[in-house]
């Protein structure tokens, strides 16, 4: 592993190069509205700083993790990272009939040591469904992890989390939406979200 982390400083350098934090009127994955959208696939256009955004955040995985477990898509290329970094075994998740599911053969052991990693943390709805699947296999998430906490409160998943930066955006609740009101059109930038 790298010797150096990348602070959130960096971090956020890395956002504003990539051109990845994105002005306007967005649907979130979440169902929720906001005035900024991270499109954080564009840190991963480069296989080096991908590599070292894994290596960061595998720095802050828990000791004696065994798999590193993402939700396609968002999640994929820095879980695969992460994992690399931790000489781990990767696997995803992915939607069916509407469900995060693990599919293509993966399977967890007994009580095999999992850290759930995400490229985003808006609402926790994709990890907490990361890791319900995880204990539907009778493993156990030990830690989870995210490049970007855009206000979720890690408290919620009940096991340790952290993020390389913290980022504080406006989300409302699509009824609460200033934007709407005023006419803004909604843009969906995620990959699974729908108008509402």
């Amino acid at each position: 592993m790298s010797a150096s982390r990348l602070t959130p400083s960096a971090v956020e350098d890395l956002l504003r190069d990539r051109r990845a934090v994105l002005a306007g009127h967005f649907l979130l994955s979440s169902g929720l509205h906001s005035d900024h959208y991270v499109q954080c696939a564009k840190l991963f256009e480069s296989p080096k700083d991908a590599e070292r955004l894994g290596q960061s955040l595998a720095a802050l995985a828990p000791r004696g993790a065994e798999t590193v477990v993402s939700p396609a898509l968002g999640g994929v290329l820095i879980g695969y990272e992460v994992a690399r970094a931790l000489g781990i075994r990767f696997l995803f998740t992915e939607r069916e009939n509407g469900r995060m599911a693990m599919r293509r053969g993966f399977h967890l052991g007994q009580m095999e040591k999992v850290v759930v990693v995400e490229d985003v943390f808006t609402t926790g709805g994709s990890t907490l469904e990361v890791m319900e699947v995880v204990r539907e296999q009778k493993a156990q998430t030990v830690g989870v992890l995210s490049v970007i906490n855009r206000g979720c409160n890690p408290e919620r998943f009940g096991v340790p989390a952290a993020s390389l930066v913290e980022l504080e955006f406006k989300t409302w609740k699509p009824e609460d939406c200033p934007l709407c009101k005023s006419g803004d059109p909604v843009v969906k930038p995620g990959s699974r979200t729908s108008p509402k």
